[in-house]
């Protein structure tokens, strides 16, 4: 039975409501805060151990996410990825429970593999941007999407709240505030929401078949480090495509470290609790969530190219300010801001991208839009915390987001132009 457009578009969608839980609750708000504070050592250790297993996980998505990525283009393996990711996510962020004070390295694993699968998931899930929208829809079918996933990071954030950290009142299911069982239990809830709201996507949208190819397994393994070679190739004959993949490294790495220690920076320096956290981490997306649904009906007006720079300048500002203030009303000012911008950046960043891709080349290439996001990414984390370890101080950590962003904002104004639905990629690279 057919699929409707709008039924595969909402259930692709919807992905992103499932994953989203996944960034707000383990990585920016609460598991973050809770390994820094009750599993690690010392609040400054933790920080720095916090960024340097962020650092290799990225490092390992970005070896991984083009090799994978240019297997599933040539043999039609993104949803069998996608599934198996999906799993591994789920299971591995079910069993960040487990960790209790002194459990390091067990936590740091099992975060490690839950970030990789998730990110992993993404990159297959992004593939079928060009698969399942019409081209002239790309900017506003993914700023409807991270708007949706905005809106599932709020629904999560605020279930956790009244179930799991309520400030007054017993946690829901007989969980003890004692030892953290409530905290850890948020994990068990996120890997919950990942695996239900994955399934339309994994039901209703179907993968193209690619032409059939009669090697084995093997051979198709040994041929993804080949491909990943001619993928290094064919970016250099798409030039816009290549500098924006480039800027992004930078400025994506201020965004990386903006979801990694952003919990952590409100609770070090302004004194946030785990309920202020929850509703700071509520407020921001509701702010991102509108941010990306505003932006979705203007994007394909204005143009992916423009929604990109007024997005990085609102966001470099906010993240300059917030590193002098000391007024917790003025911070949250800028984390509205923030907010605001975070999902329209995401969403015009994958349209940039999704109108640059020829779509032969969808998943090889989104396997470098992920590549081009974790290549570097350990560079925001890890001089997060190195800094933070060398001064003793968030705010020194803090002082690295903006200049990452300024560096990949100058890159981009500099390298790419606006490119509209209908203009040929070959065309615009021969201008």
């Amino acid at each position: 039975m057919s699929v409707s457009y709008r039924k595969r578009v909402w259930s692709w969608a919807c992905f992103d409501f499932a994953n989203s839980a996944f960034g707000t609750l383990v990585l920016t708000f609460v598991f973050n805060t809770y390994f820094t504070l009750s599993i690690a050592p010392s609040e400054s250790e933790g920080t720095t151990l916090w960024g340097n297993t962020v650092a290799i996980a990225s490092i390992l998505i970005a070896i991984l996410s083009p090799m994978l990525g240019a297997a599933a283009d040539a043999f039609g393996w993104k949803k069998r990825f996608l599934a198996i990711s999906v799993v591994l996510a789920v299971l591995s962020t079910a069993a960040l429970y487990l960790p209790g004070k002194g459990d390091v390295y067990l936590a740091l694993t099992l975060f490690s593999l839950s970030l990789v699968a998730t990110e992993l998931s993404i990159v297959f899930n992004n593939a079928f941007l060009p698969e399942i929208a019409k081209k002239e829809e790309h900017g506003k079918v993914s700023g409807q999407a991270f708007a949706l996933g905005y809106a599932g990071g709020l629904i999560c954030l605020l279930i956790a709240l009244v179930g799991f950290l309520p400030e007054g009142g017993d946690p829901w299911f007989g969980l003890s505030r004692e030892g953290g069982q409530n905290v850890r239990a948020t994990n068990v809830l996120v890997a919950v929401w990942f695996l239900v709201f994955s399934i339309p996507l994994l039901f209703w949208v179907k993968e193209r078949r690619p032409k059939r190819h009669p090697e084995g397994f093997l051979v198709v393994a040994r041929q993804s480090f080949g491909r990943m070679a001619d993928t290094f190739h064919h970016l250099r004959e798409y030039r816009q495509l290549f500098w924006m993949l480039i800027a992004r490294l930078f400025y994506n790495d201020g965004l990386v470290a903006i979801f990694s220690f952003g919990g952590i920076y409100a609770t070090v320096v302004f004194g946030f609790t785990f309920q202020d956290l929850m509703i700071f981490g509520i407020a921001l997306n509701v702010c991102s969530g509108v941010g990306s649904l505003l932006f979705s009906f203007i994007e394909d007006r204005i143009g992916s190219r423009i929604t990109i720079v007024i997005s990085l300048v609102a966001l470099v500002g906010s993240t300059s300010v917030a590193l002098f203030i000391t007024s917790k009303a003025a911070f949250w000012v800028c984390c509205v801001v923030i907010g605001l911008f975070l999902g329209p950046n995401q969403s015009a960043s994958r349209a940039y991208l999704s109108r640059l891709t020829p779509e032969e080349k969808a998943n090889e290439f989104f396997g470098f839009f992920a590549f081009s996001g974790k290549a570097t990414a350990f560079l925001g984390p890890l001089l997060y915390g190195q800094m933070v370890a060398i001064y003793d101080s968030q705010r020194a950590g803090m002082a690295v987001i903006p200049a990452l962003m300024v560096v990949g904002m100058i890159i981009f104004l500099l390298k790419t132009r606006e490119v509209s639905g209908e203009e040929s990629v070959a065309s615009l690279d021969k201008e």
